[in-house]
């Protein structure tokens, strides 16, 4: 269960900084160079779900991947500043952080979990 949840999280993380990152951009363009709207409405909504959906995802995958409290508020507060997920994914998967309890089961790792063999 946990290479799944460190997957979901990982997508979810980079989409969400993906998607302050451009609605930084739409902002640039529609305040400061005036083109008009600059799509701040529509990456707006695109980065609002996606803020929401990084916040489910952390409260639903911190327990499968065996995060302290302290792991899962530097999780929750990476969701405010911009691009800070996408930094707490990198440093989560330096960290082991996304291997799980598993790990030492594994080899070091809960990412990549091939079957293991049963003798019978």
């Amino acid at each position: 269960m946990s290479s799944k949840a460190a997957v979901l999280f990982r997508v979810v993380a980079v989409a969400e900084a993906f998607s302050w990152a451009g609605l930084l951009v739409g902002m640039f363009l529609k305040y400061v160079v005036e083109l008009g709207e600059g799509g701040v409405p529509v990456l707006g909504m695109v980065h609002g779900v996606l803020f929401v959906l990084y916040l489910a995802v952390t409260l639903a995958v911190f327990k499968p991947l065996g995060w302290t409290g302290k792991t899962l508020v530097l999780a929750l507060l990476a969701s405010v500043p911009p691009l800070f997920t996408w930094l707490f994914e990198s440093w989560a998967l330096r960290r082991g952080k996304l291997d799980g309890p598993q790990r030492l089961r594994h080899g070091g790792t809960g990412l990549i979990v091939g079957r293991e063999t049963v003798n019978a």
